[in-house]
């Protein structure tokens, strides 16, 4: 299957420039496209949040992901490795027509992928390290960490943490883990990711 992938993140963005451009490199190359993804949404957003996520769930080895250019895919560094290694990771091809990647299980892509991985994994690391740090900052200067005895709101003491739960989420990392290193319990972050999701 040979999919194209084309997102603008404003309405004063136009599908149609990514569509023309999709369409004329796969005439010249020969190519057809068996399914087009379309989405107005910013890029910011987690991916498996988006149409972009539903793609990557379906494909298979030896499919070929088209996009116009590599931003398409996220509007960070790392969103866009994590990308790019799962698939990999599925053997999928992942073609980029102004950046001419073309992506795939070739020994320069693997070792793409694993210089991928090994950022995203010193990034982790990097910002396990920061949280420890601020914590004990925090401990030693007196403050009470864990929730405040007769609170009736038990995820508070997730708040402020918001982003780096979310950013973690994007990582792939597990809920317990990220409540071990936020020193709760695994059932507490499930309930403040729960909340998280009602609202």
């Amino acid at each position: 299957m040979i999919y194209g992938y084309i997102r603008v993140s404003t309405d004063k963005q136009t599908l149609e420039n990514q569509v023309f451009e999709i369409e004329n490199f796969c005439k010249c190359e020969g190519l057809k496209i068996d399914q087009w993804m379309m989405e107005k949404i910013s890029g910011t957003k987690d991916y498996e949040k988006r149409r972009l996520g539903k793609i990557i769930k379906k494909l298979k080895a030896g499919d070929i992901l088209i996009c116009s250019e590599v931003s398409r895919l996220g509007r960070n560094l790392f969103q866009i490795m994590t990308i790019l290694n799962k698939c990999m990771q599925k053997e999928t091809q992942v073609w980029t027509i102004k950046e001419h990647y073309r992506l795939g299980a070739d020994i320069q892509s693997k070792e793409l992928a694993f210089a991928f991985s090994l950022s995203a994994e010193i990034e982790r690391n990097l910002i396990s390290q920061r949280t420890k740090e601020a914590l004990a900052r925090i401990k030693a200067g007196g403050k009470r960490l864990g929730r405040a005895k007769g609170s009736k709101n038990p995820t508070r003491v997730l708040d402020g943490k918001k982003e780096f739960i979310l950013q973690q989420r994007r990582f792939g990392i597990p809920r317990a883990k990220i409540a071990r290193k936020l020193g709760v319990s695994p059932s507490l972050m499930y309930k403040y990711l729960d909340k998280m999701k009602k609202k």
